[in-house]
């Protein structure tokens, strides 16, 4: 946005829980001094809200040509695309990367009303042409296949769990049979290029003692109406 936008007017809707308020943390950690004129309004939903219309309606009214929708789930985030769509507003909307399965968000809000939403990644998308024959992508459909037959492989959250799981698995093999909590958590902070077969190329799992983050490193992409468009370098950004 500071790149592209000089004259940007933010608006935030994030989840209101500890979760979703680290997000706008982070924003004013990048805007410092600017936040209070940059960001010109701000909202909040529970999970237990049935829909988040009248906060999209609010923050439309205040001016803003900036949607940054953070640390919503798929039902939120499915909702406010739709109904960003709905009220005819066409701000450069930002959304995190806990919320761009195609299959269980992009889809049911309707795929041709999130075009142009910008995002970022750091796992291979399923429904990503690139990685029709990527060996990684193919080892977790067989998975699939095998264990899940019938699951919809649209849905980012089932590879995603793979790859969690690819890393978990990694951390276990290297307790070597001592499954104490003190080992686990010394074998989770020493991981060095775990295996994960889904994430993008040029993206790894590294931990240490003193850095618990186990991705550092993420590439922004944009919504064409089928599937996630990456552009751009790998930038960083913890997760």
């Amino acid at each position: 946005m500071l790149s592209t936008q000089p004259n940007a007017k933010m608006a935030i809707l994030y989840q209101n829980d500890d979760f979703g308020k680290d997000y706008p943390a982070g924003v004013k950690d990048v805007l410092g001094d600017k936040y209070g004129s940059v960001v010109v309004k701000e909202a909040t939903f529970e999970t237990s809200d049935a829909t988040v219309d009248s906060q999209l309606t609010m923050l439309q009214a205040s001016g803003a040509n900036v949607l940054l929708l953070v640390a919503a789930t798929p039902k939120f985030a499915a909702q406010a695309i739709r109904k960003v769509h709905e009220l005819g507003w066409h701000p450069t909307f930002f959304l995190t990367d806990v919320s761009i399965s195609v299959g269980s968000v992009m889809n049911p809000a309707g795929p041709e009303n999130g075009i142009g939403i910008i995002t970022t990644g750091y796992m291979k998308d399923p429904t990503d042409p690139a990685f029709k024959d990527d060996p990684g992508m193919n080892e977790w459909r067989s998975f699939m296949a095998k264990y899940m037959p019938g699951a919809d492989l649209t849905d980012g959250n089932y590879s995603f769990a793979y790859g969690v799981s690819m890393v978990m698995w990694q951390v276990l093999k290297q307790c070597n049979g001592d499954f104490s909590r003190a080992n686990i958590m010394k074998q989770a902070t020493n991981l060095h290029d775990a295996y994960d077969p889904v994430l993008l190329p040029g993206i790894t799992v590294n931990t240490s003692p003193t850095n618990f983050h186990p991705i550092r490193t993420m590439q922004l992409q944009k919504w064409n109406g089928k599937t996630w468009e990456r552009f751009g370098d790998i930038i960083e950004g913890a997760s």
